[in-house]
C-alpha cells in the first residue's frame, strides 16, 4: 500500500473507533465516571496498570478499586489513614495484589504532596518529540519512598527495552485532544505529538501487516520504529492511529 492510501485507509478507521462507542468495551470508561482531573487521572492510571487480560476482568476490576477508594480516589489518596488501607488488601487482578494497591496509594500520596501530581512529574522530563524518558524518570520518583520490591514490575521502563504499552496506553488518554470524546486531554503541559503508541499484540501484528512494523518483538526497539512511522502520517497526533491499529486487530480480525 502506498503512504497516502494506507493514510486514508487508516484514518477512515481512527474515524470508525475513535468514536463514544469505543467506551462501551474499553477500560477508558472508567475514569470518565469522573469530572474532577484529580479524580480522572488517578482512577486512570489505576486502570491502566491492571490492563492485561480479559477486558471485562479489567473493567469490573478497576471499578472494584474505584469502589475500595469510596468513589473518590484523590480524597482517599491524600487523606487515608493507615487503617484506611486494610480495606485495599483484598484487591487481586491476576498478579497485581492488595500489597500491590497499598503500595500505589503511597507512591501517588507522595507523588501529590512532594512533585505537584501526575501531569508535572511527567512534565518535567518530557522530551520534544518523545515521552519514553519521562516515563523512566516518572518510575524512579513514584518509588522514591520505601516500598515492596514486588511492585516495581508494576511500572514498565522504556529504557529497560520495554514497550510500556499500559503507560502509554495512559499518557494518550490524559493528553491526547480528542473531539469525539474518548480521550481526555486534560494534561496542557504535554502535546498529543510527543505521545507514543501503545504496542501491544493486536496493534503490534496489524502494524506489521501493514508494513508498519518490521521488529519482530513487541518491545522499545518496535516502538521506536513504530513512532517514527506513524509520525509520518500525522506528525501532530500519531497515536490517534492507536484506535485503527487496535480496531482492526480485536474487532475486525485484520
Amino acid at each position: 500500500m502506498k503512504t497516502k492510501e494506507l493514510k486514508d485507509f487508516l484514518d477512515s478507521k481512527v474515524a470508525l473507533y475513535n468514536h463514544p462507542k469505543f467506551l462501551e468495551t474499553d477500560p477508558i470508561q472508567v475514569p470518565h465516571d469522573f469530572s474532577n482531573k484529580e479524580d480522572i487521572e488517578i482512577s486512570g492510571f489505576l486502570t491502566a496498570t491492571i490492563a492485561w487480560g480479559n477486558r471485562k476482568s479489567i473493567i469490573n476490576n478497576a471499578k472494584k478499586m474505584m469502589e475500595l477508594t469510596d468513589n473518590a480516589p484523590f480524597d482517599f489518596i491524600i487523606n487515608h489513614k493507615k487503617k484506611d488501607l486494610d480495606v485495599l488488601q483484598s484487591f487481586v487482578h491476576r498478579t497485581f495484589n492488595g500489597d500491590d494497591l497499598v503500595q500505589f496509594v503511597k507512591s501517588l500520596k507522595h507523588i501529590y504532596e512532594h512533585h505537584d501530581g501526575l501531569e508535572a512529574v511527567f512534565s518535567r522530563h518530557a522530551e520534544a518529540k518523545s515521552l519514553q524518558n519521562a516515563i523512566h524518570e516518572f518510575k524512579k520518583v513514584f518509588f522514591e519512598t520505601p516500598h515492596l520490591q514486588r511492585t516495581k514490575k508494576h511500572v514498565s521502563d522504556p529504557l529497560k527495552n520495554s514497550a510500556a504499552k499500559r503507560i502509554n496506553m495512559y499518557l494518550r488518554w490524559m493528553i491526547r485532544q480528542d473531539n469525539a470524546g474518548v480521550d481526555f486531554g486534560i494534561w496542557k503541559s504535554l502535546s498529543p505529538a510527543q505521545l507514543s503508541c501503545p504496542l501491544d499484540v493486536h496493534s503490534g501484528n496489524v502494524a506489521r501487516k501493514l508494513g508498519l512494523l518490521n521488529r519482530k518483538q513487541n518491545d522499545a526497539k518496535a516502538l521506536a520504529e513504530l513512532d517514527k512511522n506513524l509520525r509520518r502520517l500525522d506528525p501532530h497526533d500519531p497515536v490517534k492511529y492507536d484506535f485503527a491499529l487496535f480496531g482492526l486487530g480485536v474487532f475486525e480480525g485484520f
